[in-house]
């Protein structure tokens, strides 16, 4: 089991409340990441899930009993870092081993379980090297076995991915999915990437200076925004936000549309620009227009397109995608 409920969970630094109260539930078994920019408090909260920071106030709990004053090493927890954090003088064997040796585990029980979690991980044809003998992601599984091994209630992922290049990443990204499928096991994963965070979860909770902004399913969030921070923070690239008298005309203070539903052609109701710039992705052209009174319009056009800089363009806006924000930034459901 894994279960893991927050109740109005509290931290601060002294004078400093960097979460405020966040109530939190996490079934078993699920992938959860928690996003948001940098200092919104994903790794602050998942450190105190984990135990390695203590809450100023609430609970914790774990398959029902509350840990919030139990110590990490009780809680039933395996953190993933970012920094890998390998003994670089041990063999990828006795890293994967050294927390089940501290645990006094017997040695054939170690060595099934070592040789289990390398099968899994591919690693078996390194397990007598040293870390620095191995790829970054290699390192990055190595990290993962030690997790794997103590068999925790859930898994904790802090950034894990942050010090690979872009291929790497999506290739680790994959396995960490392909592994969550395999063990079933909960799992809470930190990134500022809102890329992994949409292909990997299956609950996404978008947090903004120590608070929850929304929690549901990358679908849900990416067509149901509640408001404008989680609209502009979830989607690549971002939403476009058009506000004066073209925003009055749809009786909003804001208007949302993402740049694949934005439209080339000509109507009455198109919206005259100028072509600023067009990125050519092969798959994709992102045409970058300068619309006057609104400003820059992002149009995700499938396929190759010779948009030219400083050409006339027309687009048309999809009506039945717009999202509506008031004047306090929250959607406006019709």
């Amino acid at each position: 089991m894994g279960e893991i409920i927050l109740r109005n969970v509290t931290k601060s630094f002294g004078d400093v409340t960097v979460i405020p109260s966040i109530d939190l539930d996490i079934g078993d078994g699920e992938f959860v990441v928690f996003v948001g920019p940098s200092g919104c408090g994903k790794s602050t909260l998942l450190r105190l899930i984990a135990g390695l920071e203590d809450t100023t106030g609430g609970e914790i709990r774990i398959d029902g009993l509350d840990v919030a004053h139990t110590p990490p090493s009780k809680r039933g927890l395996s953190m993933v870092f970012q920094s890998y954090a390998l003994y670089p003088h041990m063999s990828v064997r006795n890293n994967i081993a050294f927390g089940l040796k501290m645990a006094g585990e017997p040695k054939e029980v170690i060595d099934q379980k070592v040789a289990k979690a390398a099968q899994t991980l591919n690693l078996t044809p390194y397990l007598d090297r040293k870390p620095r003998q191995l790829s970054g992601g290699q390192r990055q599984r190595v990290a993962i076995g030690r997790a794997i091994v103590r068999e925790p209630k859930a898994f904790l992922f802090d950034e894990p991915l942050s010090n690979l290049d872009a291929a790497l990443r999506v290739q680790m990204r994959l396995e960490i999915m392909q592994l969550h499928q395999s063990l079933s096991t909960t799992m809470i994963y930190v990134t500022h990437d809102q890329v992994e965070a949409m292909t990997m979860a299956d609950k996404i909770v978008v947090l903004n200076a120590g608070r929850v902004e929304q929690v549901g399913s990358p679908v849900d969030l990416y067509n149901h925004p509640v408001n404008l921070f989680v609209a502009g923070f979830i989607g690549s690239p971002k939403m476009n936000f058009i506000t004066g008298k073209l925003a009055d005309r749809y009786r909003a203070k804001t208007v949302g549309i993402r740049p694949e539903h934005v439209k080339l052609g000509d109507s009455a109701d198109a919206v005259k620009g100028t072509v600023r710039l067009a990125e050519h992705l092969g798959s994709d052209t992102f045409i970058h227009v300068d619309v006057p009174d609104v400003g820059s319009l992002n149009v995700r056009v499938p396929g190759q397109h010779d948009a030219q800089p400083n050409s006339p363009i027309s687009l048309v806006l999809d009506p039945a995608k717009l999202h509506r924000f008031d004047d306090s930034g929250l959607s406006i459901r019709t």
